[in-house]
């Protein structure tokens, strides 16, 4: 155990200083505009030369150091979390290589290299998500890998696509994709690959099925490495979605998710997945700010939401701790007295992620929402942004009213408490984040001073919708189950809604039951059927009897050479009587 102790500390510390010394080394980059692009030759044989290429700019620096912040706190928090486990050092290991997959993802101006990460964060996710092994995490860890495979094989055509520019450096060719049609083609099949990492529409099912994987991972994995993978890589390549059908199709489809999401977590009762379902509204928003190619905007929120998404995950798993593993919040109610700590951190949090003035989030969406509102924008969208906003307020406060207020619903004896001091240590840091990193962030990303003129009604329209929203939530949670509520009433509407509009069942019924059957069927009749029959293994067969055949005469049997030559001695009579 003590081995296992240091081996966490070691860990942490390693990580939290790499963090801050990269986040110094972030400013510096970002004020003096400084970029290293490095090339390391890893291997010369006559004239080919294998080169492994880094880009480091204040972007990539700044995202690595809150990575590895993220996962300095994530490890430490698991030494206690996971102190039951005996393959705990495992844990440790699998969480280490994730977080490597997302630096050689983060670092890469190479599509190659970007393989390399994407892969490995795939690889290692599944492996997180059926940690625990039991039926539901290897089901939810085949969704979740098959899911992914999409988007690796977009981005395997789009290294294919890429040999007709003789390298495969996209760096080199940002200046050019508008304008070239094949560039177009890879801008699509690495926009495709980016919403199969980020769960958009239709791929959206796997990212609450991840919940499977331990809570610690699920702080890492929804605040910032796997679904942001998807962002990052876009906004590398945010030169093509500025004014182009693209970008278009990709606001609708962000639009559409964030939308989906946010109303599905209010149907929602699981702990887990609300936050998850919460994660996917805020990847729409990032997405659907970029498509319109603000890519500092999204990239602001992306920081923001890493911060306070992984402080809600953190307490959700001391509230699941405490609940002795018991997710869901109808059991839960009036934690708020006997887990003040964890309650007030997790409330910090929720209204970070609802937009509470001066916190981090607040920000991020209301800048995004102000730049919306003075930009070029058809009303569908327009509506999809506030509403979903607006709902993002709801199933927050909704949220809160179940586990918070209210009775407590589960067992008389309870043993209800703030967990020990290394989880509550890590909380504590996160939330230290959440309140002061907004105002830092800001301030580091736009030193340049600019103003957003809106009329008063405007300026005050995303204020009234949160209010809305939240007022909603509460009138929502607070009516009688048999009087008021109408969601029994309308029941299918109710569960379309709640189901992420079915999903998860076109996913496993469509995108991978019926091609498994399909490959099946086809190995049965091509592989294993008649053309097997009539091909190699009647060939085989036919080459076998032969051999045996001529087996027979090399053995030397006394009686098969009299029978041959009999045999021959009549076949030559018979010939000189034809002949004749």
């Amino acid at each position: 155990m003590n081995n296992l102790v240091n081996y966490c500390k070691n860990s942490f510390y390693i990580l939290f200083f790499i963090s801050i010394s990269l986040f110094m080394f972030s400013m510096k980059f970002l004020l003096i505009d400084l970029v290293y692009f490095i090339e390391w030759e890893i291997v010369t044989l006559h004239s080919l030369s294998i080169v492994m290429t880094f880009l480091f700019d204040w972007m990539s620096l700044m995202f690595m150091s809150f990575v590895l912040l993220i996962s300095s706190l994530v490890i430490f928090y698991s030494m206690e979390y996971m102190k039951e486990d005996e393959n705990i050092n495992r844990f440790i290991l699998l969480v280490l290589m994730f977080v490597m997959s997302m630096m050689m993802l983060i670092i890469s101006p190479n599509l190659v290299s970007i393989l390399l990460g994407w892969d490995g964060l795939g690889l290692v996710s599944y492996c997180l998500v059926i940690y625990f092994q039991n039926v539901k995490s290897y089901n939810a860890g085949m969704l979740t890998a098959l899911s992914n495979r999409i988007g690796d094989v977009m981005l395997l055509m789009a290294i294919a696509w890429m040999l007709n520019y003789g390298s495969w450096n996209y760096i080199y060719y940002l200046d050019m994709m508008n304008k070239d049609f094949q560039m177009e083609i890879i801008g699509y099949l690495v926009m495709l690959a980016a919403m199969t990492k980020s769960a958009q529409i239709p791929f959206s099912s796997w990212l609450p099925a991840a919940m499977a994987a331990p809570t610690p991972v699920s702080a890492l994995v929804h605040s910032s490495t796997l679904v942001t993978a998807g962002v990052y890589l876009l906004i590398r390549f945010n030169i093509l979605l500025v004014n182009t059908f693209m970008g278009q199709i990709l606001l609708l489809i962000s639009g559409l998710t964030m939308f989906m999401a946010g109303l599905g977590a209010n149907f929602e009762f699981d702990l887990k997945k609300i936050i998850a379902l919460s994660t996917l509204s805020q990847l729409g928003l990032m997405m659907s700010i970029l498509s319109m190619g603000f890519y500092k905007l999204a990239f602001f929120h992306l920081l923001t939401h890493a911060l306070f998404k992984a402080l809600l995950f953190m307490c959700a798993g001391v509230i699941i701790h405490n609940m002795k593993n018991m997710q869901d919040i109808r059991v839960m109610g009036n934690l708020m007295m006997s887990m003040p700590l964890t309650c007030s951190c997790f409330n910090i949090a929720n209204l970070a992620l609802c937009g509470m003035p001066f916190l981090a989030g607040f920000y991020s969406k209301d800048l995004i929402l102000e730049v919306v509102m003075i930009s070029y924008m058809n009303f569908f969208s327009f509506f999809l942004f506030f509403f979903s906003t607006g709902l993002t307020v709801c199933y927050s406060f909704r949220l809160v009213y179940y586990s918070m207020t209210g009775e407590y619903k589960m067992f008389g004896l309870n043993m209800l408490n703030d967990y020990g001091w290394i989880m509550t240590f890590s909380i504590f840091i996160l939330m230290i984040m959440v309140i002061f990193g907004g105002s830092m962030l800001s301030w580091l990303m736009f030193y340049n001073n600019s103003m957003i003129c809106l009329p008063m009604l405007m300026k005050l329209l995303i204020l009234m919708v949160c209010l809305l929203g939240g007022i909603f939530g509460y009138l929502i949670s607070n009516t009688s189950l048999f009087f008021l509520n109408k969601s029994l009433y309308l029941y299918k509407i109710s569960y379309f809604s709640g189901m992420m509009w079915f999903m998860p069942v076109i996913s496993t019924l469509g995108v991978i039951k019926m091609p498994l059957n399909l490959g099946l069927n086809c190995s049965k009749i091509f592989d294993q059927g008649w053309s097997e029959y009539f091909g190699g293994q009647m060939l085989y067969n036919q080459l076998k009897n032969y051999s045996l055949y001529i087996q027979n005469f090399q053995n030397n049997n006394l009686k098969i050479y009299l029978l041959s030559y009999l045999l021959w001695m009549f076949v030559l009579i018979f010939l000189m009587l034809f002949l004749n």
